[in-house]
C-alpha cells in the first residue's frame, strides 16, 4: 500500500492477542456515577461509569478495547476495569507498534453490521498495514490533530445548545413546575390543520422531496440525503409542507424515534411528508414556532411527548388525538418571538461551526482512506 510508506501488511492475529481473560468485569449494576477508577465497556462513551475498589484493575496500559455486539473501539491509556458483558481486551505482540496507530487501523476497518451478534470474527479477519514506527507516530499526530479539532467543534455546538436551554429557563421557567403561571393548555387549542402524510413509498431522482423519519431530527431536519419521489398533482396539494408547520414522528420500533419533532422552515423548493410523519400548523397569532420546537424538544416536551405514545405490535405510535392533548405553556407572544430573535443568533453560529467541522470530518475521511485504504 502506499499512503504512508508501508513497509507490511500482516493479519490480526500476528499483531494482536486477546487478553480479556486479565481484565475484571464488572456488572453494570455495581457502576458508580462518579469515582476513582473508570469502568470502559462496549457503550459508546469512552467511560460507562466508576468504582472505588482498586482490586483487579488492568495496568498494562495502553490497551484497546472492542465491542463485540457494537463494533465500538476504544483506545485506553490509564488503568481501568471492563463492563462485563460483550467487551474484549487486546494488547499487541509486537515492539514495532504504536497504540494509538493500530486504534486508528482498527477503526478505518469495515467491519460488517450483523445486529446484536458478536463481530469479533470479522475483526480477526483483518489485514493491518504497518510501517515504521516513525511513519506510525505521523500518521497518529496527524490524525489526533484533526480528531481533537473534531471534537472542539463538536463541544462547541454543545455548549451552544445549552446556551439556549438555558435561555429558555430563565425566560419562561421549568415547563413542568410553571413558575411563572403561563397559561397552560392542550395544543388541540392552538392547531389550525393537521394530517398524516403520504403512505406511497418510491425514490426517484426526478421526483420531490418526501421527509422519511431519518430526515426528522430532534429541532432540525436533515436534507443531506433526502428521498425523492414523483407525485401525482393531488398528493402534491395534500402532502405540501407549508413554512413554520410542525412535524412529529409518528411510528416506529424504537419508541426514542417516536414523538420526534421539528418545524419546517421553508428551504426555496417544495418539501412534501410521509405517513411516518403527522404535519400540525399551529395558530401563529398565539405560538411562535422556534419557542414551540424547543418547548417540545425539552425535557418537558419529550415526557410530555412519552405518555401519549401506545404500542402495538411492536411498533410504538402517538396519534393526532394525543399529539394534540400535550399540554403547552403560551407566555405573551412577544416574549416567544424575542427568544425566537435570540434563537436565530445563536443558530447563525452554530451553521457557520457545523460548516467547519463538515469539513473536518471529510479531511479526517480522506486521511483515514489515504493511511489505511
Amino acid at each position: 500500500m502506499d499512503g504512508g510508506g508501508m513497509k507490511d501488511d500482516v493479519g490480526f492475529n500476528e499483531v494482536f492477542f486477546d487478553c480479556t481473560k486479565y481484565g475484571k468485569k464488572i456488572p453494570k449494576e455495581n457502576y458508580l456515577v462518579t469515582g476513582k477508577y473508570p469502568i470502559v465497556d462496549q457503550g459508546q462513551t469512552i467511560i460507562a461509569g466508576y468504582t472505588d475498589d482498586p482490586e483487579g484493575i488492568f495496568n498494562d496500559i495502553p490497551a484497546i478495547v472492542f465491542g463485540d455486539h457494537t463494533r465500538v473501539i476504544k483506545y485506553v491509556d490509564k488503568p481501568f476495569f471492563l463492563g462485563a458483558d460483550g467487551v474484549k481486551l487486546l494488547k499487541s505482540n509486537r515492539s514495532d507498534v504504536w497504540y494509538k496507530y493500530l486504534f486508528y487501523a482498527l477503526t478505518a476497518a469495515h467491519i460488517p453490521n450483523t445486529g446484536y451478534n458478536r463481530h469479533f470474527k470479522w475483526l480477526k479477519e483483518l489485514i493491518i498495514p504497518i510501517p515504521s514506527l516513525e511513519k506510525q507516530q505521523e500518521i497518529t499526530t496527524i490524525l489526533d490533530k484533526v480528531t481533537e479539532l473534531i471534537a472542539m467543534r463538536t463541544q462547541q455546538l454543545s455548549e451552544l445548545n445549552l446556551m439556549v436551554k438555558s435561555r429558555f429557563i430563565e425566560m419562561f421557567g421549568n415547563p413542568a413546575s410553571n413558575p411563572m403561571g403561563w397559561d397552560k393548555r392542550p395544543l388541540a387549542e392552538y392547531i389550525t390543520y393537521a394530517n398524516n402524510g403520504i403512505a406511497r413509498r418510491g425514490n426517484d431522482k426526478n421526483g420531490s422531496i418526501v421527509l422519511r423519519l431519518v430526515e426528522l431530527q430532534s429541532g432540525f431536519i436533515d436534507y443531506s440525503q433526502p428521498n425523492r419521489i414523483i407525485l401525482t398533482v393531488a398528493e402534491q396539494s395534500r402532502y405540501l409542507l407549508k413554512h413554520n408547520d410542525f412535524l412529529f414522528a409518528r411510528v416506529n420500533g424504537n419508541p426514542s424515534y417516536v414523538g420526534r419533532s421539528s418545524v419546517f422552515h421553508d428551504i426555496g423548493v417544495p418539501v412534501y411528508h410521509n405517513d411516518h410523519i403527522i404535519r400540525v400548523h399551529l395558530s401563529e397569532a398565539d405560538l411562535n414556532g422556534v419557542f414551540v420546537s424547543n418547548l417540545l424538544n425539552s425535557d418537558y416536551g419529550i415526557q410530555e411527548m412519552k405518555s401519549k405514545i401506545k404500542t402495538s405490535a411492536g411498533q410504538y405510535t402517538i396519534s393526532q388525538d394525543g399529539i394534540s392533548a400535550i399540554l403547552v405553556i403560551s407566555p405573551p407572544l412577544p416574549l416567544q418571538n424575542e427568544f425566537a430573535a435570540f434563537v436565530q443568533q445563536v443558530d447563525k453560529s452554530k451553521f457557520e461551526i457545523q460548516k467547519g467541522l463538515k469539513q473536518m470530518e471529510i479531511q479526517y475521511n480522506a486521511l483515514m482512506q489515504q493511511y489505511f485504504g
